[in-house]
């Protein structure tokens, strides 16, 4: 297993408000590529392409049996960061447009969860086939984000979790809960949202790529095929 290194990234931004993207204190984001659970898959994938060719011996692997794979994943993505979230409490002026800020909620949210990036093989397909240098051309759609999430695990079993939740202005007076909640949920929503964005970023794909890549090769060439890939 091959880890990039760590990077931190400190942002100095606006407080946020209501709909904004909040703001980060410090933001680390940790990313681990790993093919360690794309070689259990082509372990499998190496069973199924010698059967195939067993039954085929002049044609390559059956393509039905490639697709039975269903999704190969070649890259894990470990996700960790601070999320500040301002919740604003506004009172508008009578006969204006104004609106006079009051009070809020401010939320402080360490938030950790994890991606897959995945090739789904169901749109795998074959060209170029050479029976004769048993050479083949592996047409494949691109590494996706898969299964995006935000660990809602204990915080001692490595979750997710609110290191602050404060009030400010005249909020602790006020006895709706609802800014309270608002806050809570945007943290998390967002949170949610930047899993998956950092999971697609086009070096991760490129990585999540290059791994299935090796997988899948092995499984071909012990079948006795040589492939070579195209992405689309």
């Amino acid at each position: 297993m091959a880890a990039a290194p760590v990077n931190q990234v400190n942002e100095a931004v606006q407080d946020g408000a209501p709909g904004t993207p909040p703001r980060r204190s410090t933001m680390v984001l940790t990313m681990v590529l790993t093919i360690v659970a794309a070689l259990a898959i082509g372990a499998g994938a190496s069973w199924w392409f010698t059967r195939a060719a067993a039954g085929n011996p002049n044609g390559p692997p059956m393509l039905l049996k490639v697709e039975q794979m269903g999704r190969l994943v070649s890259l894990k993505l470990h996700y960790a960061e601070i999320v500040e979230i301002n919740q604003k409490r506004s009172l508008g002026i009578p006969w204006s447009q104004w609106q006079l800020d009051v009070a809020g909620t401010r939320v402080l949210l360490v938030a950790k969860g994890d991606c897959l990036l995945a090739t789904d093989m169901n749109g795998a397909k074959y060209e170029n086939v050479d029976a004769a240098r048993r050479t083949l051309l592996l047409v494949l759609p691109a590494p996706q984000p898969f299964q995006p999430r935000i660990n809602h695990d204990s915080r001692e079993r490595g979750g997710s979790y609110f290191y602050s939740i404060s009030n400010r202005g005249v909020e602790a007076l006020i006895p709706d809960s609802g800014n309270r909640t608002a806050a809570i949920d945007h943290a998390l929503a967002w949170a949610q949202a930047d899993v998956k964005r950092a999971c697609g970023q086009p070096q991760l794909i490129d990585s999540a790529r290059r791994n299935a890549e090796a997988v899948l090769r092995a499984s071909f060439q012990a079948s006795g095929w040589t492939p070579a890939f195209k992405w689309r």
